[in-house]
């Protein structure tokens, strides 16, 4: 049976641009913002909380202000026999990988790293490439971030999103 997702409606997507606009913004000030109560800004919330809309709040920090002035994606080719729980054990164990996934194509996985210059993430990759299953990789190093508002870029803020679809088409 297929799952239904929640209703979504204007006044979610209004709460959920607010948070990622700032979100550390109160929940009166939301309110006050979209014409509800603090009271029930919090409630919406925290549904969209526990229907995994909203799934976290944190920080977005510069990486260069920490020292991670070299940055590449990497390509990972694995033997056959590599699932993906055991790459995202490995990739746990690697502090510099900012992000990981699965991807189709030629490759199994594309890395996103951050390192404090390029020895650094040498050494990264070769800690890497040490793992058993992996046949091979294929670095880029980024040169300059053309959206320089969006996360991967360390921006303060997300880029803003193209319109959300409408709450019919989220359901399932």
């Amino acid at each position: 049976m297929p799952n239904k997702a929640a209703p979504f409606d204007t006044l979610d997507r209004q709460i959920v641009a607010a948070l990622t606009e700032n979100g550390r913004a109160s929940f009166a000030e939301i309110g006050a913002a979209i014409g509800l109560s603090s009271t029930a800004v919090k409630r919406r919330v925290d549904r969209l909380r526990e229907n995994n809309v909203i799934t976290g709040f944190s920080a977005t920090v510069r990486p260069a202000a920490l020292g991670w002035l070299t940055e590449a994606y990497v390509e990972v080719y694995c033997d056959s026999a590599a699932p993906p729980r055991r790459l995202a054990e490995v990739v746990r164990n690697h502090p510099e990988i900012a992000a990981a996934m699965t991807v189709t194509g030629g490759a199994d996985a594309l890395l996103h790293v951050r390192a404090r210059d390029v020895e650094h993430f040498e050494e990264v990759l070769e800690r890497i490439r040490t793992e058993p299953f992996i046949r091979k990789t294929i670095s880029y190093m980024v040169l300059s971030h053309l959206l320089p508002d969006s996360p991967e870029a360390g921006a303060r803020r997300p880029a803003t999103p193209a319109a959300a679809p409408d709450s019919a088409a989220i359901q399932r």
